[in-house]
């Protein structure tokens, strides 16, 4: 019998909550101190090969090989986002007070020496092209820490919450580099220290602008969001379909970041006004195909189009989160999102509550990453049941 989502909620959450929210992740490799001992630290090559080994692992290797459990911005944004949504379902004190403790341990996360607020990752990242250091500000942390400041701004008053917000507006602005910038279109980059083209993390940019447009009433925020979003919409390809990016090497399709530009683009949809007749086109196209080609009947959430496996529980969890936001423009969503919960639960859940990383096709990696799978499913879940009760 399938456990009730409630229960798979509560599970989960207390199994996180007594972690104190910190864990390993998928990309936390560099943060081995003994790796960082030897020369190899040095290298590109080695840092990329260090971190995806670590990454495709089914045996988790980090503690072995010296690598601390630590708290994540992006992770602790997704908490607060769980947290307020289950404030909002239930309304009460205790839901209320662990909302607020992870938006100050959030806010005290904010990295210094930028325009505005901001966040990054608790490790070095190294990508394909370019390193960014432990610490350095991405869009993608950024954005999900605005949206949880947002969403705490509309439900425990604007004065608390809503200034410290509007800053991170100055950090996209001011600190983010734009490429192929014209009068309506704009892309910007994943942090200060590149010039790279990727959609959702622009998207993501154009949303935190579009949402704290509609707080302030400040029109030229949504003037940058629309512009944001032309550069994306543009983009799309014949088949309904986003690239990862603008680059060659960036040509890939994939569940959760078409996620991420589908609720990007139904967030500033809202928020900003006249929107709909130039986007809405553009959004049912790339639901269509999200649809169509990632999720299986009964649920499956498929990590490329093209293939059954792996079965990730991010694509899961951010499937699901979308689909409770596009639950207006979208028949039968709720019922779509409680289908892949339920498969997710079935297939990627440990008894003792936390849910694993991938099913993949001879084996499951049993790894719980905080960040990229029990936050994620935390916010999912939350949204869910908050959906569910409206």
């Amino acid at each position: 019998m399938t456990l009730d989502l409630n229960s798979a909620h509560k599970s989960l959450w207390q199994w996180c909550r007594a972690r104190s929210f910190a864990g390993y992740d998928p990309y936390d490799a560099l943060n081995s101190r003994l790796f960082q001992a030897t020369p190899l630290k040095h290298s590109r090559l080695a840092r990329l090969a260090w971190t995806q080994f670590h990454k495709h692992s089914p045996i988790n290797f980090r503690p072995l090989v010296r690598i601390p459990r630590e708290k994540n911005s992006k992770g602790i944004a997704l908490f607060a986002l769980a947290a307020l949504a289950e404030y909002r379902r239930s309304k009460t004190k205790e839901a209320e007070i662990e909302a607020r403790e992870l938006l100050e341990d959030l806010m005290r996360m904010r990295l210094g020496g930028f325009k505005g607020a901001a966040w990054g990752y608790n490790f070095d990242w190294q990508s394909r092209t370019f390193l960014a250091p432990r610490g350095t500000p991405t869009i993608v942390p950024t954005a999900f820490a605005a949206r949880a400041l947002c969403e705490a701004a509309d439900v425990f008053g604007a004065e608390e919450y809503l200034p410290f917000a509007r800053t991170v507006c100055d950090f996209i602005l001011n600190d983010l580099n734009r490429s192929e910038e014209t009068e309506t279109e704009v892309c910007f980059s994943y942090s200060p220290l590149d010039q790279t083209r990727v959609f959702n993390a622009s998207l993501l940019a154009g949303e935190t602008l579009a949402t704290l447009g509609r707080l302030t009433g400040e029109v030229s925020l949504c003037d940058w969001a629309m512009r944001a979003a032309r550069y994306v919409v543009r983009r799309q390809r014949p088949d309904g379909s986003w690239a990862y990016g603008g680059d060659d090497h960036q040509s890939w399709v994939d569940n959760f970041h078409t996620a991420f530009i589908l609720g990007s683009l139904s967030r500033i949809i809202e928020f900003c006004e006249s929107a709909q007749d130039e986007l809405e086109p553009a959004l049912v196209r790339g639901y269509e195909f999200w649809k169509e080609r990632f999720f299986l009947g009964n649920g499956w959430p498929k990590y490329y189009p093209d293939r059954l496996y792996p079965a990730d529980v991010h694509s899961a969890a951010s499937a699901i989160v979308t689909l409770v936001e596009l639950r207006a423009r979208v028949p039968d969503a709720l019922n779509q999102a409680e289908q892949i919960a339920r498969w997710a639960i079935e297939n990627l859940r440990d008894d003792r509550g936390l849910f694993y990383y991938q099913r993949r096709r001879f084996h499951k990696v049993r790894i719980p990453y905080m960040r990229w799978s029990e936050a994620w499913m935390a916010y999912a879940l939350a949204r869910l049941l908050e959906g569910q009760s409206d």
